[in-house]
């Protein structure tokens, strides 16, 4: 793993500010209602930190969906230094706000910065995959990574631990969301100056590594 790699996840999971929970839909508010949900709830990486408003993978993804004809309507309830924990004390009240057709969990990282325990982790998602599964909406689970001065141990079974949780809930899974732009050659140019969060030039591929797990679950 790359210096800058190494910099980015450690940075990265430190920099976020935990708010308050918000969830901005992506759609106009002319949006019809009855549009199957797509909801996002990720961290920074997902709430388009420091990036102009619609940038984002998440806005991104709305435009593929329209290109692809598809009606879904994307909910994006990211917020920057979220935790699993945080994640699923709030996603009961999304739940029954958006009424989702699939859940998108983008959480966790801020977890290894903290030094929580990886069963907590675990627990904590797949607490959340079986409460939107038993909300009626699908789930896809987005994995991260940590450098190896974690411990290889410690950075070998956070990695596992998202294929474990989409196995266990039978949800789908996107191994790593920033392959391609975390570990390219000149990932250094694909970085705001902070060396930590994407570009917009890389969201796109963001989105890119979300599709193929997304696209099947979309009817």
């Amino acid at each position: 793993m790359s210096g800058l790699r190494r910099r980015w996840v450690l940075a990265h999971f430190s920099l976020g500010v935990i708010a308050g929970w918000t969830s901005g839909a992506v759609t106009p508010a002319s949006a019809a209602a009855e549009a199957p949900v797509i909801l996002v709830v990720g961290d920074s990486l997902s709430a388009e930190y420091g990036l102009k408003a619609g940038t984002g993978w998440v806005a991104l993804l709305q435009s593929r969906l329209a290109e692809q004809k598809k009606p879904h309507r994307v909910v994006n309830a990211s917020i920057s230094g979220d935790t699993t924990s945080g994640g699923r004390s709030r996603l009961p009240v999304a739940l029954r706000t958006h009424k989702p057709a699939v859940v998108i969990l983008e959480l966790g990282g801020n977890d290894a910065l903290r030094g929580l325990p990886l069963s907590s982790t675990r627990d904590n998602l797949l607490t959340m995959a079986r409460a939107a599964q038993q909300a009626g909406a699908k789930v896809i689970v987005i994995g991260m990574q940590v450098p190896p001065n974690y411990g290889n141990s410690y950075a070998r079974d956070f990695e596992s631990l998202f294929a474990d949780v989409a196995k266990q809930a039978q949800a789908g899974l996107v191994p790593f969301l920033l392959k391609g732009v975390a570990d390219r050659a000149d990932a250094m140019d694909w970085f705001q100056p902070d060396r930590i969060h994407p570009l917009a030039k890389a969201h796109p591929r963001m989105l890119d590594n979300v599709w193929p797990a997304l696209r099947p679950l979309l009817g």
